[in-house]
This record gives structure tokens, sequence and C-alpha cells, in this order.
């Protein structure tokens, strides 16, 4: 069994935004030469998610439209009373932090003859819930060559 780790870094552009993390796993996957196994793809932060979906511009403003109204970003959240919390440098983001909950920060596929499993319309998405910002996104590979 071999077991490869990467931390891609995505510099993303806007507060809320998808970014196709795909044809970068797929040659993740290529140059780490497992032909079956599994892909761990996580967030290392706690305002951006992972999700599998298709990229589609329509189908992507629906899911903006649909968080906006799930977890408005003027509600009155306590992690955003920074002056409660003595951190008066911090960001008024608990919208986004709640919303990566919703969307969750880690996808598991499988990994067979040297490809993602993914369905026809499927692409693995990073979420940008809080941005632009600096993302690190760990990808772990792990299977038989």
């Amino acid at each position: 069994m071999k077991c490869i780790n990467h931390v891609l870094e995505i510099e993303t552009s806007a507060e809320l935004e998808f970014y196709d993390l795909t044809p970068r796993l797929r040659a993740l996957i290529s140059a780490s030469g497992i032909w079956q196994g599994w892909m761990i793809v996580s967030s290392l932060h706690t305002t951006c998610a992972v999700i599998v979906n298709e990229n589609e511009p329509r189908l992507l403003e629906d899911i903006k439209g649909v968080l906006s109204r799930l977890v408005p970003k003027d509600a009155a959240y306590l992690h955003n009373d920074i002056l409660a919390r003595n951190m008066p440098d911090e960001p008024l983001n608990a919208h986004a932090h709640i919303a990566s909950i919703l969307l969750g920060a880690t996808q598991t596929l499988s990994v067979f003859e040297g490809a993602p499993t993914l369905g026809v319309w499927q692409s693995v998405l990073l979420v940008e819930l809080d941005g632009p910002r600096q993302r690190k996104i760990n990808v772990q590979i792990a299977g038989s060559i």
C-alpha cells in the first residue's frame, strides 16, 4: 500500500465562491501512481467547505441563494459580538462557520483505475464562505499501485 499527502493552496477571490478542485485532484492521483484506493479531501479552515456536486453556474448561484437564506450574513450571531469576545480584529463571520458545518469540510472518494470515482456531472468543489482568502486543502491518497 502506498500513501501520499499533499496540501493544495488556493487563493479565492470572492466572499462566497466555488473553486473546482477536480483537475488538481486528478493530477495528484496520476502523479501518485495509485491505481485503486481512496482519496480524502479536507479543508484546513472552519469557514470554507468541500462538497461534491455539479459545477454548473446557475446551480452554483442557486446554492449561494439557499446559503444566504439559511445563514444570513447580517443575522445576530453571538460569535460576531467581537467586543464581548474581546477580539477587536476578528471578522464578523459566524455565518461562514455555520454554513461550513452544513456543507461539510471533508469528502472521501474512491480511486479506481487511477482516477477519482465521480459521476458524469460531479466535481469536487471548494466552497469559499468568508473570502477572499488564501486557503489550504489537505489531500491524502492511499491504495495500491
